[in-house]
């Protein structure tokens, strides 16, 4: 059984940083193209941040570029979202899911979702 288990959400202030992690098990996570979603109560969920099963190609929302960066650790079963400079707009419930390919990095082609963790970011 697929099993996603997201941590290392928080609260900080702006221009700080966290670093999520998703504990994966139950399926050949070398195999897996991986991603992190978001969402903010009364808004639909986003595509952050998509990473191949390789880990040599990725894909981010414009809004994160250049501030988050997706780590895929094979030798962990580990998928980590390093998230720097954070804005009151990150504020959000972030997602671990399977993908079916990281440049298609939305809701329709994800297979399978994590619990999700907070993350409040306060300006």
């Amino acid at each position: 059984m697929v099993r996603l288990s997201e941590s290392g959400g928080g609260s900080v202030q702006a221009g700080g940083s966290l670093k999520l992690s998703c504990k994966a098990s139950g399926f050949p996570f070398d195999d897996y193209t991986m991603g992190w979603f978001r969402q903010v109560p009364g808004k639909e969920r986003e595509g952050v941040s998509c990473i191949s099963w390789s880990g040599s190609r990725s894909w981010y929302t414009d809004s994160v570029k250049g501030r988050f960066t997706i780590i895929k650790d094979d030798a962990t079963d580990t998928l980590y979202l390093q998230m720097n400079s954070l804005q009151s707009e990150d504020t959000a419930m972030y997602y671990c899911a399977t993908v079916q390919t990281y440049d298609y990095c939305s809701d329709p082609f994800v297979t399978n979702w994590g619990q999700g963790t907070q993350v409040t970011v306060s300006s």
